[in-house]
């Protein structure tokens, strides 16, 4: 055990259970589970984290009934053959030196189906059916449909269940206000609301004796209007606590809410405060949760007594090696979470299957194996972004013989773009994992390296791979080299000084970008008082949902970003995270025109037109112009090199621009990697 983290590290006796850490790999849905073929996969999935170190697992979440499907036909746990389909899970993860529940959720007004059901008739906003009232027989039948499933999971082999009171599901909608409209003995008072949770646990745990572990995901800031005070949220962790709760498990925000909870731009544990203040009132061990990526931060939260357990969901999904390699003391090898939803939350509410940007791997264990190489090669890779850097390190594990060429003086490319936006900082972790692994895998790094394709072909390589990424494309306006304007790489870089009133030229996710740099101060983080302040989070114990008024800091520049497309700004950003980007820009003051021509730039500012027929001309006094209209990819060594017999690969922004893709750049350099 490493004595850097010896809490995190320690045993933990629950009852009949031992767990050999205080890590629990927290409820993700893959998509794996829905479809019965899948199941080996999802298998493979949890066992490669149970080998990583892992002590308890938490499955994605299966409904115990037809009506609580999240959608049509989702996974559930309804009979024995369910049951005896999960065995090949449970032993590969007890194989493993394992324990793990699975996590019983039902949907609620939340499941997208026709026949959904709810506390009261009360709408949600994600879907698209309105639900019914459930009557009281309905609640006793939805009750004893969870005891059920327990029963069921425990003939599965689960050491124990999670039910999910969090995220505005169904049990979660019977403790709001919001959407508990109910005039019965399960509605009306505080008490009554909790009533339905207290039941399930009450008769799951005499049913299944003291012996299964019952976990309980509780929401400890719905942060939505009417939600619950804290006073309340405390008042059912003592009820759950006797009714025979093993573990309070934190939940944070509910989907349809205001506040971000677990993009990049959230502090480092910033719901802990939560966790904390709730511990203090039950004798049962606690969990944190959310914005958890790298073991000193686990232990400070230990150490300080806020916590008894913490949660990693996604940082599992990035490094299924993540806690041994924390008992190894190779916290430097740890390929970190980035929190950017792009491969894991986007891919779930699109019905593919999960994955992560920084591992291609994840959910895709028995499809994408880098093994061992029977004939060792020479590979140049030409290009230290993400696409070459992943290239590079995935064939020199397998054994060939790697050096990576890059012009610039550092690695990192796009990445040491991201890295310097405001809320982005993570980004720097991998940079600092792939750095570790060109290290540990021996690759041979050439820095200012601005290699021929003459000089690659003399090199006699086995393979010549391209990851030369993307230049920014300059567009075709009259006054597009005056002295005001700037690409997006030199603003970034912070090459030039820029003045007080910019306009941004382009509004994809770059564009986005921008704007917020321009409008903030520095690129430091954004301590937890700012962001609360920010996004109107208060943990004052009276307050509906956790929320206060938000209290933005006002932008330090005038902004104005321009689009050619009419419409609305931002549709190309990612589907969980692109409402925050949206958001951020408006409480930031910046101006956003569409349905723009671009007719010159001078002294004056930038001109615009609208339409076909250019008409309604407009300056726009600015300052600086910055332009983000696109990439091209940098691919002139391809033919150079095809011309004088040398096979190439290209990958990543070489191989197709677009909006700026890590996560295709990562995973077509690991694909190759495995192919090669």
């Amino acid at each position: 055990m490493s004595s850097d983290f010896p809490r995190l590290l320690s045993p933990l006796e629950l009852k009949s259970v031992t767990l050999r850490n205080r890590v629990v790999m927290g409820s993700m849905h893959t998509n794996l589970e829905d479809r019965d073929w899948h199941i080996d996969r999802l298998a493979a999935f949890f066992a490669e984290r149970a080998r990583g170190g892992v002590g308890l697992i938490v499955t994605g979440g299966y409904s115990p009934s037809r009506e609580g499907w999240l959608w049509p036909f989702a996974c559930a746990m309804l009979t024995e053959a369910d049951a005896e389909r999960h065995r090949v899970i449970t032993t590969a993860v007890h194989e493993a030196g394992a324990k793990i529940a699975l996590q019983i959720i039902h949907g609620g007004r939340d499941s997208n189906i026709p026949n959904n059901v709810a506390a009261s008739a009360v709408t949600s906003p994600l879907v698209a059916f309105e639900p019914k009232a459930l009557s009281e027989q309905g609640i006793e039948s939805t009750i004893a449909d969870h005891v059920r499933c327990a029963e069921l999971a425990k003939s599965a082999g689960y050491d124990g269940i999670e039910l999910m009171g969090g995220e505005g599901f169904l049990i979660n909608q019977f403790l709001a206000p919001h959407t508990n409209i109910r005039t019965d003995g399960w509605g009306g008072s505080a008490a009554n609301r909790r009533r339905f949770p207290v039941e399930i646990v009450k008769r799951t745990r005499a049913a299944l004796g003291e012996n299964f572990l019952i976990m309980f995901r509780m929401s400890l800031a719905d942060f939505i209007e009417d939600g619950q005070t804290f006073e309340e949220i405390i008042a059912l962790a003592k009820e759950l606590e006797a009714a025979g709760v093993d573990i309070i498990n934190t939940d944070i925000g509910w989907h349809e809410s205001r506040v971000p909870t677990i993009v990049t731009s959230v502090p480092r544990a910033a719901f802990v405060g939560y966790t904390a203040k709730l511990k203090a009132h039950v004798t049962i061990p606690v969990c944190a949760s959310n914005r958890i990526n790298m073991p000193e931060v686990a232990e400070e939260i230990l150490e300080r007594g806020d916590a008894d357990l913490i949660s990693l969901a996604r940082p599992l999904l990035a490094d299924p090696e993540w806690v041994n390699k924390a008992a190894a003391s190779r916290v430097d090898e740890i390929n970190t979470c980035i929190a950017c939803n792009q491969a894991c939350l986007d891919h779930t509410f699109t019905r593919q299957t999960v994955s992560c940007l920084v591992n291609p791997r994840a959910c895709h264990e028995t499809l994408l194996q880098l093994l061992p190489t029977r004939h060792a090669k020479r590979v140049a890779v030409v290009g230290a972004g993400p696409a070459g850097l992943s290239a590079a390190i995935g064939m020199a594990e397998r054994g060939h013989h790697v050096e990576l060429f890059e012009a610039a003086d550092k690695i990192g490319g796009q990445f040491d773009l991201a890295r310097r936006i405001p809320g982005k900082e993570e980004f720097s972790e991998s940079i600092r994992y792939f750095r570790r692994k060109l290290e540990l895998t021996g690759v041979t790094v050439h820095l200012n390296a601005h290699t021929t394709a003459e000089q690659l072909a003399a090199g006699d390589w086995d393979e010549v791979v391209l990851a030369t990424g993307v230049r920014p494309r300059v567009p075709d306006i009259p006054g597009i080299d005056h002295p005001m304007v700037l690409s997006y790489q030199e603003l970034i870089r912070e090459e030039r000084p820029v003045g007080r009133r910019v306009a941004v030229v382009g509004a994809g996710g770059i564009g986005f970008d921008v704007s917020e740099f321009l409008t903030v101060a520095g690129n430091t983080a954004m301590k937890l008082e700012e962001w609360q302040a920010e996004w109107g989070v208060t943990e004052d114990e009276q307050a509906r949902g956790q929320l206060t008024t938000p209290k933005p800091s006002p932008a330090i520049r005038e902004v104005t970003l321009l689009q050619r497309k009419t419409g609305p700004f931002g549709t190309s950003l990612g589907k969980t995270t692109g409402w925050i980007h949206r958001a951020t820009l408006d409480a930031k003051g910046v101006e956003q025109i569409g349905g723009v021509n671009y007719e010159r730039i001078d002294d004056r500012g930038l001109h615009i037109s609208f339409g076909p027929n250019r008409e309604g001309l407009r300056v726009i006094d600015v300052d600086n112009v910055i332009v983000c209209a696109g990439q091209e990819s940098v691919r002139d060594l391809k033919d150079q090199l095809e011309t004088l017999g040398v096979r190439v690969h290209l990958i990543g922004g070489a191989d197709e621009a677009g909006e700026l893709d890590a996560k295709r750049a990562i995973e077509q350099g690991t694909r190759l990697a495995a192919e090669i």
